[in-house]
């Protein structure tokens, strides 16, 4: 009965948002006032509708019902409940479920937001997420509806994925959809600004704080995935250019340069072209992201299906997107917006340059990403594109990037700001000098290439020009200002973590027991013994090492074997010493005799400060947003002086 009230939720909701896509635009038409209100109830009647379709599913995953399909694959009753609930997105129909329940979310989150927007606007933007939803819940429906039954139903479940039987299951994926989905919004806004004709910087005013809430979203999500996959797959690494991972790489470049472009656009009436087409790329994207995840068309230890068939439909939703809009640009794109005289050594200048710099390291990243694919589908063969070549292009654009963001603190409207001798000679004298003392500090572990010595002197130079100007304007300073400071200071932080786990880890393998103790660089690892464990669905190894250095024990590790006898998987736990300054990271390999084991055993600098960094960025961007004045306010948006001419009468 749950899964029957499921099922007729989501019918009922994808009804009503193909109403809300279609309605709107007729009562624009026929200046229907009635049929122009109906935009903000359909709205939220959808997320309401969505919300207690995916509740419903959760509640039949609590009660075990094995009748439907979508349970059985993913659950078992020996399954701890919260993994229950987070199974309700840990596979294909349900993960598109909570997509959809997303785009409702964000729709009604306009609905209730945007009181200061100029209503007509507003209507076309809730109008366009309804044509969204509604066609993302017709192929839910479908395609992939987790409300299928099945008679007999088995007694017991598949069991979910013990990769994915992890706290990062469920908090990863809910932020990585919200960060994906809500540069829908921003795609609505561009669209009903080319459709009305009106693009200045009121409208970039009030699409901006969306592009900034969903990159938020994005920027938690991909931290937290990429500390899941160093935890949990036990690789060693934190990054792997995995197809997965660019999937959400990719919206991640173009929607920082979405929000420079907007913070322009805004201020200065600039780069309103800009700004439209990133808006429907950004979207674009995210929906890539969704297809290489369900598709099986590449290979990927993140992947959720393997149904070419499902993908194909996915990828005809994307084009019928991506076309509809591009071809709305080509003929509506004469929207001109105010002329800005500026020059390149300006504040407008350098953000250009900047999002020019992003949309290239994005597309290259594409090409890596996606030209295999390509390659063997022209039955051309077969080829891999690997870390080298994303290494080669994205690190050398990166580096360019941090070179600019170094001028941050002299960045002014139409022109540079002067700054003091000192403030222009400390900075990149203190970048120079802490990079190469760094880079010495690790001369034992291994000689630092160009790129890891560059990578230390740009990101110490940015963190002391941020600072010295942060200690020089202390009055000056407001929640926005100080968002921006820590979102910049983020991206220094984890290039300096990057820089040094790449360039300074140690690795080593041994079969370790009692009588060969190990040693990697200045540690020395010890065997101590081995325990069984008894787990919820799961029976386990567990090894106890302890770690010396210089004769006094610095750490105790305890990587672990699990058997998970349902799925009949094998999965390794690492062992890891955090620490703030490098972790220490076992993972267990094979038995080899009686308490001997097969181990690999690694030393990674600063990989910490990479999650400190994305952290920093998190909470910039939480700060930037939250500096702005109420969405909920119900009197008019002021409008900056200079914008006021700009608005449509």
């Amino acid at each position: 009965m749950l899964a029957e009230l499921g099922y007729l939720s989501l019918l009922l909701a994808t009804g009503l948002a193909l109403l809300q896509g279609l309605l709107p635009w007729l009562g624009l038409r026929l200046a229907s006032r009635p049929l122009l209100g109906c935009a903000k109830p359909l709205a939220l009647s959808n997320a309401i509708l969505l919300g207690a379709a995916l509740l419903l599913l959760a509640s039949c995953f609590g009660l075990d019902d094995f009748t439907l399909v979508y349970v059985a694959q993913h659950a078992n009753s020996a399954l701890p409940t919260g993994f229950k609930l987070a199974a309700v997105w840990g596979g294909h129909e349900g993960s598109m479920l909570f997509f959809v329940f997303a785009l409702g979310l964000w729709g009604a989150l306009v609905a209730l937001c945007s009181k200061r927007v100029d209503p007509l606007i507003r209507t076309r933007v809730l109008a366009i997420m309804g044509l969204i939803v509604g066609l993302f819940g017709l192929y839910t429906l479908i395609f992939s509806s987790p409300f299928d039954r099945q008679f007999p139903g088995p007694l017991e479940g598949r069991d979910l994925n013990p990769m994915l039987q992890d706290i990062g299951l469920i908090i990863h994926p809910p932020l990585l959809y919200l960060g994906y989905v809500g540069f829908a919004v921003n795609f609505a806004f561009a669209m009903a600004a080319l459709h009305s004709g009106r693009l200045d910087g009121a409208v970039a005013h009030w699409s901006r704080p969306w592009a900034l809430g969903s990159w938020v979203f994005l920027t938690a999500g991909i931290v937290l995935g990429s500390w899941w996959a160093y935890y949990e797959l036990g690789w060693g690494g934190w990054w792997f250019w995995d197809p997965v991972e660019n999937a959400s790489l990719l919206p991640w470049l173009l929607g920082t340069a979405l929000l420079h472009a907007l913070v322009v656009c805004e201020k200065r009436g600039a780069y309103g072209h800009a700004v439209l087409l990133l808006s429907i790329f950004t979207f674009a994207l995210s929906l890539l992201g969704t297809f290489v995840v369900r598709s099986g068309v590449l290979t990927s230890v993140h992947a959720f299906a393997v149904d070419p068939n499902r993908g194909l439909t996915l990828l005809l939703l994307l084009g019928l997107l991506l076309i509809s809009a591009l071809t709305l640009f080509a003929l509506r794109a004469d929207i001109r917006a105010p002329y800005a005289r500026f020059g390149f050594w300006s504040k407008e200048g350098l953000l250009g340059a900047a999002i020019l710099l992003l949309s290239v390291t994005c597309a290259c990243v594409l090409l890596g990403t996606f030209y295999p694919m390509v390659f063997q589908s022209l039955h051309l063969g077969s080829l891999s594109v690997g870390a080298p070549y994303f290494n080669a292009v994205f690190v050398p654009l990166a580096l360019c990037l941090m070179g600019l963001m170094t001028q941050i603190p002299r960045l002014r409207w139409q022109r540079l700001a002067r700054v003091s001798p000192l403030g222009t000679l400390l900075p990149p004298l203190l970048g120079l000098l802490g990079g190469g003392l760094l880079s010495l500090g690790y001369r034992e572990q291994g000689s630092m290439g160009w790129s890891g010595i560059l990578a230390n002197m740009a990101s110490l130079w940015l963190i002391a020009s941020l600072l010295l100007n942060f200690s020089f304007k202390t009055r000056d300073l407001s929640a926005c200002r100080l968002g921006s400071l820590l979102a910049h200071l983020g991206v220094a932080v984890c290039a300096l973590g990057i820089a040094q786990v790449s360039h300074h880890s140690q690795e080593g393998g041994t079969v370790l027991s009692a009588e060969r103790p190990y040693r990697l660089g200045a540690y020395e690892f010890r065997y101590e013994g081995s325990e069984p464990l008894l787990g919820p669905n799961y029976t386990a190894e567990r090894i106890t090492l302890s770690v010396y250095k210089e004769g006094k024990e610095v750490a105790r590790l305890a990587p672990e074997r699990r058997h998970y006898s349902v799925r009949t998987m094998n999965m390794n736990e690492p062992g890891i010493a955090w620490g703030l300054f490098g972790d220490l990271y076992v993972v267990l390999g094979e038995k080899m005799g009686p308490e001997a084991y097969a181990m690999r055993l690694h030393h990674k600098p600063l990989v910490r400060w990479i999650w400190l960094g994305g952290l920093l960025m998190m909470a910039g961007g939480a700060l930037r947003l939250l500096g702005r004045k109420p969405l909920l306010a119900s009197r008019p948006a002021r409008i900056p002086q200079s914008l006021r001419q700009q608005e449509a009468p």
